[in-house]
């Protein structure tokens, strides 16, 4: 078994702030024995207007942000998921949501840019988002192996898109790493039952690190930091404030839940499909 960690912040507009705490927080997860840990969404910065977003991106492959993940990584000896950061790369105008994976030799190995962008407006009070206003949506999913096995990349909203975890357990994920944003109101009626979902129905962990807590321009995320087993059963959870969880993943476990209960073969297209089952679920 290996132990994996996710980490809930209640990030700023100080970036200095920001990194210091996401340092502390990384620590005490290498030091609980994690040899994974991912960081929740828009970790080193969250400011209360575009302009500030926009200022905050960083040149592909070089910058605070970019150079604070990789030094963390090696001086702990940790695999990171780098929740997100706004990257620009040179033939663009507008920053992608980037998250960024480094191994513990701080070897920046994989980019997964935000699809699925947050254009909502909520009902009830009329809160509304327009990501796509300073954020460029990414196209490619993103699948790495790591010491937790094959992972599969997805950021916040993307929650809301099964077929794009489908795509990735397709692909051979054994788990999904989610950094999150999720508001106050969306987390109380969906962030759990999200989570827990992907994990039920790909038969697949969940690894999914929050923002908790208020933040600049008078936003309010939920927290709720989870780690969720092949089974939705939940392994840890960070209710508010800022915090790591940790939980032992048991891979074997979960390769004897895919072969004892096969849905994933049973599912149109997949290999064993039953044409003519009219028993029900037992």
């Amino acid at each position: 078994m290996t132990v994996a960690a996710v980490i809930q912040m209640t990030s700023g507009a100080d970036r200095a702030r920001n990194l210091t705490r996401a340092a502390g927080l990384i620590a005490e997860a290498a030091e609980q024995g994690a040899v994974l840990a991912v960081l929740p969404e828009n970790f080193a910065f969250m400011g209360s207007s575009d302009q500030e977003r926009l200022a905050a991106a960083e040149a592909d492959g070089s910058g605070p942000v970019q150079d604070f993940l990789a030094r963390e990584a090696a001086h702990r000896g940790i695999w990171l998921v780098g929740g997100t950061l706004p990257l620009l790369d040179a033939d663009a105008t507008l920053p992608a949501a980037a998250c960024l994976v480094y191994d513990r030799a701080g070897r920046r190995v994989g980019r997964y840019d935000k699809i699925h962008l947050f254009d909502v407006t909520l009902p009830g009070d009329g809160e509304s988002y327009r990501e796509s206003a300073t954020i460029r949506a990414g196209r490619a999913p993103l699948l790495i192996d790591t010491p937790c096995g094959r992972l599969g990349i997805a950021v916040c909203y993307d929650l809301r898109f099964p077929e794009l975890f489908r795509d990735l357990q397709s692909g051979g994920a054994d788990g999904f790493a989610v950094p999150a944003a999720f508001t106050a109101q969306t987390g109380r009626a969906h962030w759990e039952i999200l989570v827990r979902a992907r994990a039920i129905e790909n038969l697949g962990y969940v690894l999914a690190a929050a923002q908790s807590g208020n933040h600049p321009g008078s936003r309010q995320t939920y927290g709720n930091s989870l780690i969720v087993d092949a089974w939705g059963e939940i392994l840890g959870r960070a209710p508010d404030g800022e915090g790591v969880v940790l939980a032992q993943l048991d891979l074997q476990k979960q390769m004897q839940i895919r072969e004892r209960f096969p849905a994933l073969a049973h599912r149109i297209g997949g290999a064993g499909l039953a044409t003519n089952n009219d028993h029900g679920e037992k």
